[in-house]
C-alpha cells in the first residue's frame, strides 16, 4: 500500500515509529479470514449470524477491510500493528439484519472496555428502503457508543453523487462518516461518482473527511489478493489513521479526534477535496502533528 501512504501523506509517521501498537479495533462485516499477513492482528472473533466460534468470512468483504487497516506482511496497512475483532453481522450475500447489528452493538458496549477496544470501523450502510424505526435504532444505539469513548468511523455509502446520498448510519451528527475522494473514475464495477453526499436533516457536513476508496489492493480468502471499491474502503484508512493518533495520545476523546481530523485535513487540493462539502482529505503527517 505504499501508493496509499503516499496518497494520505503518511510519511512521517513511520519514521516515528507509530504503527498502532496496543490499539484494538473493532470491525463489524462479515467476518473474517485468517490470511497469512494478517498473523497476530486478530485478537477476537464474534459471529451474530451462524454463532460458529472460529474466524471465517464467506464473503471476503470483512477480510479486505481488515487489511486495510492491519495487514502486516506482504502488504502492510496503515496501521500494521493494530489489532482487530472482527464481528460478523453480514451474511455470505453482505446483507445484514437490523437485530443482529443491533446484539453486536450491545456486545461492544458490554464487553469494549474488557478488551480495551478504542475504536469502531462500521463500513456498513443500510440500504435507502430500509424502515426508518430500524434506521433510527442503529444511530441512538452507535451515538450511545460515541458518547461512552468508543471512536465510531462509518462509511458515507456508494449512492452519490446526488445531494442527500449519505446512508444510516453515516447521517449521525455525532460520528466520524467518511467517503471516498477518488471516485470520479472507477471503472466498470461502480459508478462514476459514488461517494455518498450530504447534506443530512441535521444540516452538517458529511461526510466530514475523504480518503482513497477506489481499486484499494487488501487482502482475500485463501491468502490471496484483491482490488475493491467504495466507501467501504476509505472507512478503515481513516480508522487506521486514528490508531495511529492513539498510539501517540491514548487518552483522546472521540471529539477530541473529530477536531484535530477537522484542522489537519487537506483542503482543497489533491484528489477531490475541493469540489465536494467534506472539511477536506484525509493528511495522515498533519494529523499525528497535533496530537
Amino acid at each position: 500500500m505504499k501508493l496509499l501512504k503516499q496518497q494520505v501523506h503518511a510519511n512521517e509517521v513511520y519514521k516515528n515509529g507509530y504503527t498502532g501498537k496496543n490499539v484494538r479495533i473493532a470491525v463489524l462485516d462479515t467476518g473474517v479470514f485468517l490470511h497469512r499477513d494478517l498473523r497476530n492482528r486478530v485478537f477476537g472473533f464474534k459471529d451474530f449470524v451462524d454463532g460458529r466460534g472460529y474466524c471465517y468470512d464467506d464473503n471476503g468483504h470483512g477480510t479486505h477491510v481488515t487489511g486495510i487497516i492491519c495487514s502486516n506482511g506482504t502488504i502492510k496497512g496503515i496501521a500494521p500493528d493494530a489489532q482487530v475483532a472482527a464481528i460478523k453481522v453480514l451474511d455470505r450475500e453482505g446483507n445484514g439484519k437490523t437485530n443482529r447489528v443491533l446484539q453486536a452493538l450491545e456486545w461492544i458496549q458490554e464487553y469494549k472496555k474488557k478488551y480495551a477496544i478504542r475504536i469502531l470501523n462500521f463500513s456498513v450502510g443500510f440500504l435507502p428502503g430500509a424502515e426508518s424505526e430500524e434506521q433510527k435504532l442503529i444511530v441512538d444505539k452507535l451515538e450511545q457508543l460515541w458518547d461512552d469513548n468508543m471512536i465510531v468511523v462509518a462509511a458515507a455509502g456508494n449512492n452519490g453523487p446526488s445531494e442527500g446520498s449519505v446512508t444510516v448510519p453515516g447521517i449521525s451528527r455525532k460520528i466520524i462518516t467518511v467517503g471516498a475522494n477518488d471516485d470520479k473514475n472507477p471503472g466498470r464495477f461502480m459508478p462514476k461518482a459514488y461517494s455518498g453526499q450530504g447534506p443530512t436533516e441535521c444540516c452538517i457536513v458529511k461526510p466530514e473527511i475523504l480518503a482513497p476508496g477506489t481499486n484499494m489492493i487488501s487482502l482475500d480468502r485463501n491468502n490471496h489478493y484483491v482490488r475493491k471499491s467504495g466507501t467501504s474502503m476509505a472507512t478503515p484508512v481513516v480508522s487506521g489513521a486514528i490508531a495511529l493518533a492513539l498510539q501517540k495520545n491514548p487518552g483522546l476523546r472521540p471529539e477530541e479526534i473529530k477536531l484535530k481530523l477537522y484542522e489537519s485535513v487537506e483542503k482543497n487540493e489533491g484528489m477531490r477535496g475541493g469540489d465536494t462539502k467534506a472539511w477536506g482529505n484525509l493528511h495522515v503527517d498533519n494529523l499525528l502533528h497535533l496530537i
